[in-house]
């Protein structure tokens, strides 16, 4: 795998980049939530993101098929490093911004950032499909997942490290050199030529042929309704701190561990199946791993453990590093060159909405049900939905990843 010169470099972009954006994330926070004390403005970071994300997602996959995707990777990871040089030259101004404007400039900058995203993620995954051989599809799925995954890990942990220690300054300007650090790789990848579309279709057609392939493919559909509805009613990250604080008695370090635990547990497992990739019963497997998945958040609400908490929660995130890996092989095994980027983008509408509305569906059924029933709700809804998935599509089911040609 890593012998390919364009996967290496790519690859290695999107772990500088990846690790920046987590460690921006991370420092954002805190200084919005320095700003203001108020938890909802927390909320509002992820909100302003995720709202010009969703907008154009579509319109963003459309454009990957229709225009030079490396040009596409490069020209977005560009507004990434100017975004946060201006999140630096805002470290030094916020105080007084914010007696006139509040966070809103921050909010800004965010948006801007949500809207890169939505045309990165398309352009990258179709990206990545070209420069790998069809043979290798699960092996780059798994290294992508594993390199993801890593930066997940490392990049919070960095910045509120070089937040503590060094101050906000020092922190933002690791962000710009991480994230500059990332554009040598993208400006290095060879150009893949796009793949002909036989059909010369309007905008309106071309968006909705995305959606449309994907609901008529029972394959495709079933892989991504599981990965949707498991992280909409299966995800208890939203809920830790309540956890951490009411439950577990471990204050703000616990938390920390128990963030980081489905990260090291999902990086474990993709270092499993970069060698020994899940391509014999595919279909079974993946249906037991969302299970599975659902399976350690009911247990991890009924424990009262601290040690089997973390436990559960690093199993969960194995069981769902095999999902992950799955369904992006998948994704790129059952979809069309010329279409890869449309199809890319209806994924990231199911993915990116789930994850805003299960942290929302997480804190109402709190709300309404209590803390520990709820999260037991959510995890025994995944449950009901791999059972309902395995008798609706037998298709899936039955996939095998190595009999596909």
């Amino acid at each position: 795998m890593w012998h390919i010169g364009s996967f290496r470099r790519f690859i290695t972009g999107r772990f500088f980049l990846t690790f920046a954006i987590q460690m921006q994330s991370v420092i954002v926070g805190w200084q919005v939530y320095d700003l203001t004390h108020d938890p909802f403005s927390l909320g509002l970071i992820g909100l302003s993101e995720a709202i010009p994300f969703l907008i154009v997602a579509l319109f963003a996959g459309h454009v990957a098929d229709l225009f030079n995707r490396k040009v596409i990777i490069a020209v977005t990871s560009t507004v990434y490093v100017l975004s946060a040089i201006v999140l630096l030259y805002m470290s030094y101004s916020m105080d007084s911004w914010f007696q006139s404007a509040g966070v809103l400039p921050l909010y800004i900058t965010i948006a801007v950032t949500g809207l890169s995203r939505a045309f990165f993620y398309p352009a990258q995954s179709a990206y990545m499909a070209q420069i790998v051989p069809r043979n290798l599809y699960a092996n780059s799925s798994t290294w992508n997942s594993t390199v993801w995954h890593i930066a997940a890990v490392s990049g919070p942990a960095a910045g509120g490290l070089i937040y503590g220690f060094a101050g906000i300054h020092a922190a933002f300007v690791c962000v710009v050199f991480f994230s500059a650090l990332s554009l040598i790789f993208f400006y290095s990848s060879k150009s893949v030529p796009l793949p002909l579309r036989i059909k010369n279709e309007g905008i309106f057609t071309s968006l909705t042929t995305g959606i449309k392939f994907v609901f008529q493919n029972q394959i495709l559909l079933g892989a991504l309704a599981l990965d949707m509805f498991g992280v909409l009613f299966g995800g208890a990250v939203a809920l830790l701190p309540v956890f951490a604080s009411e439950v577990l008695h471990t204050g703000p370090q616990g938390l920390g561990f128990l963030r980081a635990a489905p990260a090291l547990g999902a990086v474990f497992m993709a270092m499993i199946l970069a060698y020994y990739p899940p391509v014999k019963k595919s279909g079974v497997k993946l249906l037991w791993a969302v299970g599975g998945f659902g399976a350690c958040i009911i247990f991890f609400a009924l424990s009262g453990n601290f040690w089997l908490s973390l436990v559960l929660l690093a199993l969960s995130g194995m069981f769902d590093n095999v999902s992950v890996i799955i369904r992006g092989t998948i994704l790129q095994m059952y979809t069309p060159d010329e279409m890869r980027g449309r199809v890319a983008s209806v994924n990231s509408l199911f993915i990116g909405s789930s994850n805003e509305l299960g942290s929302f569906e997480s804190g109402l059924a709190a709300r309404v049900m209590g803390l520990i029933p709820s999260v037991v709700f959510g995890g025994g809804m995944t449950v009901l939905i791999v059972l309902a998935t395995a008798g609706f599509a037998p298709k899936l089911r039955k996939m095998e990843i190595k009999g596909i040609e």
